[in-house]
């Protein structure tokens, strides 16, 4: 039977990128007390890296963009984490989202509301959650978003 968020995907016609693997000296998920923890996915999609400054050379909207594929990684990690078994994802908790901007970007709320969206429209009420999003003048390898994630695990 397939479960409720790999039918989803399939409705939105959305698949979920490989986990990527850590690219530094970290581990890309640790469950604890029944709590999932995962690391900071960057912004990237089928052509690579989504990269840019908010404020500067990307719009609102296309840091959103860049936060839906932030959502999707954190999914395939947790999906993962699971062994493959969404049946043992709960719910989002809490969601911290960085975006790579200029000092008088304010919209940082909107950019993370790409990846805090598509999560509700994926999970429903379990995809709700408690969330921060933060400016910052630069992200790893020049991205224009970088988001983690708590989940509970059931």
């Amino acid at each position: 039977m397939t479960h409720p968020i790999d039918a989803r995907l399939a409705e939105l016609g959305l698949s979920l990128p490989d986990a990527p693997a850590p690219a530094a000296n970290y581990v890309p998920h640790v469950a604890a007390g029944g709590v999932l923890y995962v690391s900071g996915q960057i912004s990237q999609g089928p052509g690579g890296l989504i990269k840019g400054k908010l404020g500067e050379s990307m719009s609102t909207e296309q840091g959103a963009e860049a936060a839906r594929t932030c959502a999707l990684a954190l999914l395939a990690q947790a999906k993962a984490a699971c062994g493959g078994d969404f049946a043992r994802l709960k719910r989002v908790v809490k969601l911290t989202g960085f975006v790579n901007c200029t000092p008088d970007f304010t919209e940082q709320p909107k950019v993370i509301n790409g990846a805090s969206d598509l999560l509700v429209e994926i999970m429903g009420e379990a995809g709700r959650h408690a969330r921060s999003a933060v400016g910052t003048v630069s992200l790893p390898l020049g991205v224009a978003v970088e988001i983690e994630a708590i989940f509970e695990l059931a």
